[in-house]
């Protein structure tokens, strides 16, 4: 049975660093810990006996095996004081114990202090006693004190799976990461979404995976032209013709060259030749000399909407627009045609679906859902709502007080309701839903009416602080929405609310 119990914590530790092998982007690390130990009290002995608790010391390895996920495994020795079952002298013994820990941080970008909880299984063995095994459970925290260096704390609830073995240990001591700039036991790529090194602040293609040189677009037929600049981007080809082809070297691509072997001029690409009507066929093979056309023949060719681009090749031939558009409207004149462009009335560059991005937040402007303020892609552009504020709303549904029975507001309910004010002020892209609840006593049209009126009061006392009303709505839901039990005081207390919700505009 012991060759079985190692075996499976073998297997575990295996397997945990097999998993880490395949992820060296993630940094490892070392601790120490001083341990309190604790056997006596979970085994007939006194919680608050501090005396016979006794020290210990814990050395183990440590992979971050994903973001904000680590495998630990402590070695851990100490003497420790027992009660066994049946016995009244206390038991002193030394033991010793191998673990395979899994830790889940609650990591943050720029945080300093790294709660956690873990939890594993591991062997122990002792000198007064038989080897057997436990489950640790419990939770811990780091304090950053340098780059790579933490003060750790942790105490844990070990679980044995042999009689009367149960116990405690509480940990202090050091945790040390190897490699330079190693973020609290998680590496991030945040500001890169493409993951091409270049952080999207600076990345003109932050969605594509790109080159350096190209400032982070890519050139996939590696002519030197970048494909958002390259007519022909899946041919090599030359910056003086818009990385198409040119064999002549004249300026003018082959496909619109119509001497491609012969250097020439613009626009036909063949050597300086009469043309009556000026309009680049030269008069050899103009079939209308004397008339300016836009076809091959010299020939004009029909044009709707009277902007240059022949019909056969105007996308849009009822729309005037530019022959950089392909006859189609561009209002904005980005070089995007509007029917492509995701902002038509917003320069903005193609990488960016002809959008802007007005808060430089990464998140251009079409997808940006509070384009004036800076904020992450995971909350669609949006600056993240402070812990404090979000507290601020919580607190209000219960500090917002009317007279009994009425939707007249109490005087003491409008130092929150200011506070909200401020909040909206700090978050100008977001909206407030308010919305009114009552509790079951009394008739439910009755309720209503009165979960409508609260609601409707608060919001024009918000008005009243100079927030627009365009950035707020209001509804009454009476008694259909409890949040608690209406057959007690408390609950129906609960339940007679205002809620004050934000959420972006957009």
């Amino acid at each position: 049975m012991k060759q079985r119990i190692l075996l499976t914590l073998t297997a575990i530790i295996l397997v945990g660093t097999a998993v880490t092998a395949q992820t060296t982007q993630y940094p490892t690390g070392v601790s120490f810990k001083a341990l309190f130990m604790d056997y006596q009290s979970q085994n007939n002995g006194s919680f608050s006996n501090f005396s016979d608790y006794h020290h210990g010391l814990e050395i183990g390895f440590l992979k971050n095996i994903q973001p904000n996920l680590n495998l630990v495994v402590p070695l851990k020795i100490g003497v420790v004081n027992s009660f066994p079952a049946g016995e009244i002298d206390m038991q002193h013994k030394t033991v010793y114990g191998l673990d395979a820990q899994i830790q889940y941080q609650f990591w943050e970008p720029g945080k300093q202090i790294v709660p956690y909880l873990m939890a594993g299984l591991g062997g122990v063995g002792e000198s007064e006693g038989s080897f057997n095994m436990q489950a640790p459970l419990g939770a811990g925290v780091q304090f950053m004190v340098a780059e790579n260096a933490y003060v750790n704390f942790q105490s844990e609830y070990r679980f044995s799976f042999s009689d009367d073995r149960n116990n405690l240990h509480h940990g202090l001591g050091f945790v040390y990461l190897f490699g330079n700039g190693a973020q609290p036991l998680v590496i991030t790529s945040e500001g890169d979404k493409d993951g091409d090194g270049i952080l999207d602040a600076e990345d003109l293609c932050p969605e594509i995976v790109g080159l350096a040189e190209h400032n982070g677009c890519p050139d996939r037929d590696s002519d030197g032209v970048p494909d958002y600049q390259d007519k022909c981007p899946d041919v090599v080809g030359v910056a003086t013709a818009s990385g198409c082809p040119d064999r002549d070297g004249d300026g003018v691509a082959d496909d619109t060259d119509q001497c491609p072997d012969v250097a020439g001029v613009q626009p036909t690409g063949c050597p300086q030749e009469s043309d009556t009507d000026g309009d680049g066929v030269p008069d050899r093979i103009d079939r209308c000399p004397d008339v300016a056309g836009t076809g091959t023949d010299g020939c004009p060719e029909a044009d709707r909407d009277n902007d240059g681009v022949a019909d056969n090749v105007d996308r849009c031939p009822d729309a005037a627009g530019t022959a950089t558009t392909a006859g189609c409207p561009d209002r904005d004149n980005d070089g995007i045609a509007d029917l492509d462009d995701s902002c038509p009335t917003k320069p903005g560059p193609l990488a960016y679906d002809g959008c802007p991005d007005t808060d430089g937040d990464g998140l251009h402007d079409g997808r940006d859902r509070c384009p004036n303020s800076a904020g992450p892609v995971s909350t669609g552009g949006c600056p993240e709502i402070k812990a404090e504020d979000r507290k601020t709303l919580d607190i209000a549904m219960r500090a917002v007080q009317f007279d009994t029975g009425r939707s007249t507001l109490k005087s003491e309910s409008f130092d929150v309701l200011r506070q909200i004010a401020d909040i909206m002020r700090r978050y100008p892209d977001y909206v407030l839903s308010i919305s009114g609840h009552t509790d079951n006593t009394g008739k439910e049209s009755a309720n209503q009416k009165l979960s409508d009126s609260r609601a409707k009061a608060c919001y024009e006392y918000l008005v009243t602080q100079g927030i627009n009303s365009s950035r707020m709505s209001h509804v009454g839901y009476g008694e259909s929405r409890p949040i608690a039990d209406n057959n007690t005081l408390r609950g129906r207390t609960l339940n007679r609310r205002v809620e004050f919700s934000l959420s972006p505009g957009r």
